[in-house]
């Protein structure tokens, strides 16, 4: 089975989206940009999985030092992890994916910003008790 983690920001009040996307998304001040560029570093070698939305967003560099794989809402999470056995695959997205990705994170990455304004979507900390709560077969 794949190591299966999250990494993620999130204000200081738990939010985590604004309109499709992130509430920070273009700011300038360094705590922001450092953030990206921790993600990129994070998940270099390593899989990604995400919607299409997500994958999308993607610059260009990102293709060349990860592999960027799009999942569909129709996909069997653990038949798409199977596909990585031995990798670490990060589960990009959101709230959608997290919701069904949830039970098989080892392991969530959270970082703090110190946004504290407007959002529409909200970390939900039942996706940190979901961990390793997958079914597993008898014996």
């Amino acid at each position: 089975m794949a190591d299966v983690r999250v990494i993620c920001a999130i204000g200081r009040s738990g939010q985590l989206g604004l309109d499709g996307g992130m509430p920070w998304e273009g700011r300038p001040e360094r705590v922001y940009t450092e953030d990206v560029e921790r993600f990129f570093e994070i998940t270099r070698g390593h899989v990604v999985i995400a919607g299409p939305r997500t994958i999308a967003s993607f610059p260009d560099f990102a293709h060349r030092d990860r592999t960027l794989v799009e999942i569909r809402s129709s996909d069997d999470p653990e038949e798409v992890l199977s596909r990585f056995p031995g990798r670490v695959v990060y589960v990009g997205g959101g709230p959608a994916v997290w919701d069904v990705y949830a039970r098989f994170v080892r392991h969530w990455d959270i970082n703090t910003l110190p946004y504290d304004g407007e959002a529409d979507t909200w970390f939900d900390p039942a996706w940190l008790l979901a961990a390793g709560t997958r079914s597993r077969p008898p014996g």
